[in-house]
């Protein structure tokens, strides 16, 4: 190695150091969104400021939103985007059982430990949640809304997942038959269900996973609609192809070829302590995801994932935080955000982590 090739190195480990390049390339990656999900009422409440931390952006449940938070979070320097809980339909089923979503063996399926899925097909419920988000965009001026829970019934955050086979009631039933130009025979819910698995099951794979596509196109354009400038943000499955049999479009639905048309920024919800994952997981699989996506600099769909600080179960160690705070800004990732204000605002040590790593990036309002 020649001094001047080392004198080079040397330069930009030391300018790296501060932030401002990384070795091996000419300038470092601009970060848009240094954010938090949850209220950010629990740091208020300890004296912080957002902006005194390097948080950029507010991810906050729709049923938490107030003006008052959004006007102090706005003063302090932060984007806000509401989480809109899609195809969560706790609650809802139990008032209107014809939205519960039936397995292969003609029964409703059980509700997994927080999500009771709704079927993604049934008129009422479409138009339950579609007018929930125009009422949502109407009644408060949001940088963008972040869809949850856009898979079929199922439970994906635990290292042993809830995946069941649904929906075959007569609202999918009647729709796959009529989209696909399939005749179903005449014979109980069981019996079209082992029909359709056994002699069309590619096409009901494909199917279920336009059916997902269809909710965040519709979500879209009423969005479009009533706020055009506003980002269509998704939380969802960080699985690749392979893992638990591909059931990431099997059973959940989720094709990212088809999402990516409507999706302007991707959240993988890169939970490594809840999946059982070691932290330098969440790096390997944002950077696998940017491949997968095909995301390029400055172009949607953008991917800021959302990492984990919660501690359950067990307990997430500072150490652990920081790689994975780190981890999600892999790729071709440009932002980050952690779950949740609450476990950020009750240990000290998380939230200088989070300070330090945020102060450190070099960032840019979003666009």
């Amino acid at each position: 190695m020649t001094s001047n090739v080392k004198f080079r190195c040397i330069y930009l480990i030391l300018i790296s150091s501060l932030g401002l390049v990384s070795c091996g390339s000419s300038t470092s990656k601009t970060i848009e969104i240094k954010g938090v999900y949850g209220n950010p009422k629990p740091l208020w409440d300890k004296g912080y400021k957002l902006n005194d931390l390097g948080v950029n952006a507010i991810f906050v449940h729709n049923g938490s939103l107030n003006e008052d938070m959004i006007v102090r979070a706005r003063a302090e320097g932060a984007r806000v985007y509401a989480e809109f809980a899609t195809l969560n339909g706790k609650g809802y089923v139990d008032t209107h059982p014809e939205a519960w979503a039936i397995n292969e063996k003609g029964e409703r399926v059980e509700s997994a430990t927080w999500f009771m899925g709704a079927c993604p097909t049934e008129p009422g419920f479409r138009k339950y949640r579609f007018d929930q988000l125009r009422d949502l965009l109407l009644e408060y001026d949001l940088d963008g809304v972040w869809m949850d829970y856009v898979h079929w019934h199922a439970q994906f955050e635990d290292p042993e997942p809830i995946l069941p086979e649904t929906c075959f009631c007569k609202h999918c039933l009647n729709s796959f038959s009529k989209d696909n130009n399939i005749r179903l025979p005449d014979a109980t819910t069981p019996e079209k269900a082992e029909y359709i698995l056994k002699n069309h099951d590619a096409i009901w794979r494909k199917w279920r996973c336009q059916v997902i596509y269809d909710w965040t196109s519709n979500m879209k354009s009423i969005m479009t609609e009533i706020k055009p400038d506003a980002l269509l943000g998704l939380y969802h499955c960080p699985w690749n192809d392979e893992e638990f049999n591909g059931a990431r479009e099997r059973i959940l639905g989720l094709d990212y070829d088809l999402l990516k048309k409507t999706v302007d920024v991707f959240s993988p919800m890169v939970y490594h302590q809840r999946m059982g994952r070691d932290p330098n997981w969440v790096q390997e699989n944002i950077e696998w995801f940017s491949n997968k996506i095909g995301a390029e600099d400055g172009a949607y769909p953008k991917i800021w994932p959302i990492v984990q600080a919660y501690n359950e179960p067990g307990i997430v160690t500072n150490e652990a935080f920081e790689t994975v705070l780190r981890g999600g800004l892999a790729g071709k990732s440009t932002g980050v955000m952690m779950f949740t204000t609450h476990a950020i605002a009750e240990d000290e040590g998380k939230t200088e982590v989070m300070k330090k790593v945020y102060t450190e990036v070099r960032g840019k309002s979003p666009e």
